[in-house]
């Protein structure tokens, strides 16, 4: 028999476990209900009673509850060894602090926790619906199981409260404080924002804006070596991120790495938009972007041929690019091409497939209709709930419950300084290639005019996917450099989305895999891989050199060239001109 104090101490966690349940149809009925087909049909099979296959589900969730509580129950509140067993297979960061494994009560509202979770997962799988209606509802079921961990919440999250204790009260002033800062931001702060500076400790690296359109700035950085490759190299970042990722602080910058390399380095910086560039779109980009960058630098360079870096959506803007190059006969200017993360293939988008669907893109479009622009916080707040546990709601435990500023990290400074983007734009890329995949079929698409045909590109490739990615699965990226017809250098690095980019030489457990079977699918490739210890900068540095020309002397100092319009100025000005925080 249980004893009175341990009686009340079930009944209370059996409560919080009932009420987590039925919370799936009060909090989270709005959110699910964004997707009214998927909500209606898990409506519709809970109320049917004739299914085997949820009865099974149900059944086999009550008797692990079962099975818990009568674990738990024998002498009163001393762990069964058996019991532990169980949470020691349960691998979870939110559960890292000792307390979980060791107070009876955290544990019992732990394992309820992840059961109830565990049943609800089970119960959207068991759902008859369309894969696509499926993977949405699992999405946001999920999400709303993460909001409602234990871990989020002062009374269930044992380091807050040992925190609360240790600091006398002041670590839930100092989170309050946190919270109402954060309100006035309008965002989540992820890290200590005061530490970096632009110009200063971040995008530091000497250099020019040596042209500038309606649509892009292009620097021109100084040389750090007596002799540098006479092919110059331009890098274009994606469009919706502000540039400085390549260039950061001296240690992790790309910049400053492709100058010690004896590179001549040209890096284009997109305009932020607003309302006045509300009509730009993908053609604007391709022509007033990349295709004039590459001409300015062609002039400055002595019109050698370019080798040029491309990054994540960036990289789709200049596989278009370089089919309009193709056609216009002018593709011989281009030495080779490097894709980092990049997807052509759109037919599995992953978990950011959720966002794309009609509904959400009607509502964004709507937006922007009234606004001029598609916001960069609406697509770094996707971004963020795609892994919410680790970009959401480890901070708001952090920061909010335990009063821990967040310390400082200059890749997320950068990630929480996202660009805005036109319409146009926006509508041209997510209709045409997230929803309908039209890239990868010949002539489905004119850009300036042309049919696109990536399969006459037959300029050499390296691409770079990273193996955590959790925007862009590296299976997915993988597929790229198959609709091109040049040579294709394929690297899988360690790391994600970004961290798994910026990965300069020097850290200790940096690796990436090289050399698999190029004509197997994803998983067979790496199996059959080579991992190699180090940056995958050195290898890709190795790649480019053999494709970089002769050494000259380098040029004492950066001349402004250009056509239309140049525009002398620092590194700084571009920072100012782009609105960068």
């Amino acid at each position: 028999m249980m004893n009175d104090s341990f009686q009340d101490i079930v009944t209370s966690i059996m409560e919080i476990n009932k009420e987590f349940l039925e919370s799936l149809t009060g909090a989270g009925e709005q959110m699910l209900a964004q997707h009214d087909q998927a909500w209606r049909e898990w409506k519709r099979q809970l109320a049917t009673d004739d299914q085997p296959a949820w009865q099974k589900l149900i059944a086999a969730y009550q008797q692990e509850q079962l099975n818990f509580w009568t674990r738990l129950v024998p002498e009163s509140m001393r762990r069964d060894p058996d019991m532990l067993e169980s949470f020691s297979q349960v691998v979870d960061s939110r559960f890292a602090d000792q307390e979980w494994d060791e107070n009876p009560i955290l544990q019992l509202l732990k394992q309820s926790y992840l059961l109830a979770s565990k049943n609800l997962v089970s119960m959207v799988d068991a759902l008859s619906l369309p894969p696509d209606e499926k993977r949405k509802l699992t999405f946001y079921v999920k999400h709303l199981l993460d909001a409602l961990a234990p871990t989020n919440f002062f009374m269930t999250n044992p380091e807050a409260i040992k925190r609360a204790m240790e600091t006398g009260g002041e670590s839930l002033v100092r989170g309050l404080e946190n919270l109402c800062k954060d309100m006035k931001l309008g965002r989540l702060s992820m890290t200590d924002e005061t530490a970096f500076t632009l110009g200063k400790n971040l995008a530091a690296t000497p250099g020019a804006v040596i042209y500038e359109n309606e649509i892009m700035q292009l620097i021109h950085y100084q040389p750090t070596t007596a002799l540098v490759f006479d092919r110059p190299l331009l890098i274009i970042p994606p469009y919706i991120n502000k540039f400085y990722i390549l260039d950061l602080q001296p240690h992790n910058s790309f910049v400053r790495y492709c100058l010690d390399q004896g590179y001549q380095v040209f890096l284009l910086s997109w305009v932020n938009p607003d309302q006045q560039h509300s009509e730009l779109g993908w053609d604007d980009y391709v022509e007033k972007g990349i295709l004039a960058a590459l001409e300015v630098v062609g002039n400055v360079a002595g019109e050698k041929k370019i080798n040029i870096v491309s990054w994540c959506i960036g990289g789709t803007l200049l596989a278009t690019a370089l089919a309009v190059l193709e056609s216009r006969k002018k593709i011989n200017r281009i030495a080779s091409a490097t894709f980092l993360t990049t997807m052509l293939d759109f037919s599995d988008p992953g978990d950011l497939g959720v966002f794309i669907d009609e509904s959400y893109l009607e509502s964004q479009e709507k937006k922007a209709s009234i606004t001029g622009f598609i916001p960069g916080q609406d697509l770094f707040y996707s971004f963020s709930l795609i892994r919410a546990n680790e970009l959401i709601w480890a901070y708001v435990a952090k920061s909010y419950l335990q009063g821990i500023d967040p310390p400082p990290f200059d890749i997320l400074y950068w990630n929480s300084d996202p660009t805005n983007q036109p319409p146009k734009l926006y509508s041209y890329f997510m209709h045409n290639m997230f929803n309908g995949n039209r890239l990868i079929e010949p002539g489905a698409l004119r850009v300036c005019g042309i049919p696109i045909d990536l399969g006459k590109i037959k300029t050499p490739t390296y691409f770079l996917s990273t193996i955590n990615d959790h925007i862009i699965s590296w299976r997915t990226t993988f597929t790229a450099g198959r609709f091109l017809s040049g040579s294709r250098t394929f690297v899988l690095g360690a790391g994600g989305h970004v961290a798994g980019v910026i990965n300069p030489p020097g850290q200790q457990k940096k690796h990436y895999w090289i050399n698999g079977d190029e004509g197997s699918e994803p998983d067979q490739w790496l199996k059959t891989a080579t991992k190699v210890q180090g940056s995958w900068w050195t290898h890709w540095s190795r790649w480019l050199k053999r494709r970089a020309g002769k050494k000259i002397t380098a040029p004492d100092q950066i001349k402004t060239r250009g056509r239309n319009k140049t525009c002398p100025g620092s590194v700084a000005y571009c920072l100012s001109m782009v609105s960068a925080r």
